[in-house]
């Protein structure tokens, strides 16, 4: 019989099923390195087939394709992805200005993993509440900058359910939905005000470095009741589910060629196309439309430098 994955405990898998059943699964030792160079090869948001035994176990023996997936590098073995989700209508990445601050490279690391994998993304601008006039503006710029290269981005104060919900339950309405970003972004809080209730642990910040503890420890989806959202939205009342992950420090070039890296930033590839070589890595080479990009403003040095540091990765066969 087939279910939904919808937890991961390491060691164990929690399936759901069309009757409301959720049973534990394991999977068979010779199925995790089945042509899979993962520390997970079944991972939440994955439909799979499971054999129920006589003695009580349950066997995931099989995956349906996935249309999509997002990974990164697995914290215990370098050269190894970890599968952070798979089957996503739309990947949020959480992040905030201050109390921690998310860092324009990360952002940009984790839009460009989204594209590779063809993972539709938005930002979510958490603790709003906290930032004084002069910080609002910079957010405000950095909104603009995301915003004029064509995702969509809200702001939030998690702590504020009313106005969380109005702003993100009809853009999660009959969405898997995975929700993403460093720890200590309110990631957690912010399901909490979601799902009406305490599901998810929540972590204070470091007051030494400002930075946030890790709560949750693998990946985990619920539910989400979106009812009082308009079915606009929704027409084929598709059920909306919110993954929760990790909060994660980093995304790399995993699996991706030199090559490729500039096509996961849009306005550098859109860009690209005016370079006189066809193969233009935008490091120097002659008559690069790109650098000619950025020396005019057009393309924002921040983006550009993201850029460079992923090409760096893949160069070096570094993870940062």
């Amino acid at each position: 019989m087939q279910g939904l994955v919808v937890k991961s405990t390491g060691s164990s898998y929690h399936v759901s099923f069309r009757n409301g059943d959720v049973i534990e699964c394991h999977v068979k030792g010779n199925f995790r390195i089945k042509g899979i160079r993962s520390t997970n090869p079944v991972a939440v948001g994955d439909y799979v087939d499971v054999e129920r035994q006589t003695d009580g176990t349950n066997w995931i023996t099989d995956i349906e394709e996935r249309k999509n997936y997002i990974i990164r590098r697995s914290t215990n073995l370098s050269k190894q992805s970890h599968i952070l989700a798979a089957n996503i209508d739309l990947a949020a990445l959480i992040v905030t200005l201050r109390h921690p601050e998310t860092s324009l490279t990360f952002i940009d690391r984790f839009l460009a993993t989204a594209e590779a994998y063809s993972v539709p993304a938005c930002l979510i601008f958490n603790k709003v509440d906290l930032l004084t006039d002069e910080e609002l503006c910079e957010l405000e710029k950095v909104r603009q900058l995301y915003e004029s290269i064509g995702y969509q981005t809200i702001d939030t104060n998690a702590k504020d359910r009313e106005a969380t919900q109005r702003k993100l339950l009809p853009l999660f309405q009959g969405k898997i939905t995975l929700l993403s970003g460093n720890s200590g972004v309110g990631k957690s809080t912010l399901l909490n005000t979601l799902l009406g209730e305490e599901r998810a642990r929540t972590g204070a910040i470091s007051s030494v470095h400002d930075k946030g503890m890790h709560t949750t420890t693998f990946s985990e989806m619920y539910p989400l009741d979106v009812s009082e959202t308009e079915s606009v939205n929704n027409p084929s009342n598709s059920p909306s589910w919110i993954i929760d992950t990790p909060g994660i420090k980093g995304f790399g070039s995993l699996d991706m060629q030199k090559e490729e890296i500039s096509h996961y930033f849009k306005e550098i590839f859109l860009t690209s196309h005016n370079c006189r070589f066809g193969n233009c890595t935008h490091t120097g080479e002659p008559d690069c439309a790109v650098l000619k990009a950025v020396e005019n403003g057009n393309i924002a040095p921040s983006r550009f430098n993201s850029y460079l540091s992923m090409l760096g990765d893949a160069e070096e066969s570094k993870y940062r």
